[in-house]
């Protein structure tokens, strides 16, 4: 049976996988819309935790968002040990996605000021939420082994990508951490780096981020993780511009959502 190659992309042929990606891309697209419709994540700044029903359990904000990623991270560290074997793109997919999740914890423990508490009932959704999709990237990356090589190697360029993204996520996330005393619920404009074009530069690196590891993957379902972030995180971009418009007479109105002078 002939393997599809469109742009790159390779994947084994497969109703499943098919339906998964669509799957993936449609759930991660009604989150975005749900942004934009005032629904919001619950560690969200845009949700008053004191809102939360009475009944439901909470944890402290710091150790609720390390209980968010900590499970994600797991798994990219079990991959390792369940599929020591494989290609090199497959190496550097499991490396980037517990990078990825590694960089979370290490920002939560270190860079991060947190004040407030989340809702656990809530926390366990989002939690497995990025569990599966650890999981998910890294089982169809198993699917692919054996199979030729993308006729458009975009692995190295994924790769190069990636590690622009993280390191300037990164980097936005400290010039945010510094904006907050500790302890302190204020919130400020952000100045600095791509803060002076965008709002959310940190969310802009995080889809290059993703990006990346897609190029390095090239299936079907990983592109399809990546575009259902990119609506979302546009989405909530979108919501974070006019949150900050709504709170700060002196907010400068050429500063776009997320893509420099564009939106």
């Amino acid at each position: 049976m002939a393997i599809p190659m469109v742009l790159g992309i390779v994947s084994p042929p497969s109703l499943d996988l098919t339906a998964a990606s669509l799957l993936v891309l449609i759930s991660l697209a009604i989150l975005g819309f749900l942004e934009l419709s005032g629904i919001h994540l619950k560690y969200s700044k845009f949700f008053n935790a004191s809102s939360s029903s009475s009944i439901s359990s909470k944890v402290p904000s710091r150790v609720g968002m390390f209980l968010l990623y900590t499970p994600a991270f797991l798994v990219g560290v079990a991959s390792f040990w369940l599929f020591p074997d494989g290609d090199l793109r497959f190496l550097f997919l499991k490396s980037a996605i517990t990078i990825h999740f590694f960089k979370r914890i290490f920002e939560v423990g270190f860079i991060h000021k947190y004040s407030g508490e989340m809702a656990l009932d809530k926390l366990i959704i989002i939690s497995f939420s990025y569990f599966f999709l650890s999981l998910s990237l890294i089982y169809t990356q198993t699917l692919n082994q054996g199979f030729p090589e993308p006729s458009i190697d975009l692995m190295y360029p994924g790769l190069v990508l990636f590690l622009v993204g993280i390191c300037s996520n990164f980097y936005h996330h400290y010039l945010l951490s510094k904006l907050r005393t500790k302890g302190g619920k204020d919130y400020k404009i952000p100045k600095g780096g791509l803060f002076e074009l965008v709002i959310c530069p940190h969310y802009l690196f995080e889809i290059l981020g993703f990006l990346g590891i897609s190029l390095i993957s090239q299936t079907l379902y990983s592109f399809s993780v990546t575009l259902g972030c990119a609506v979302y995180l546009g989405c909530r971009s979108y919501v974070t511009r006019r949150w900050y418009i709504s709170k700060f007479d002196d907010f400068p109105k050429d500063t776009r959502a997320i893509i420099p002078y564009v939106f």
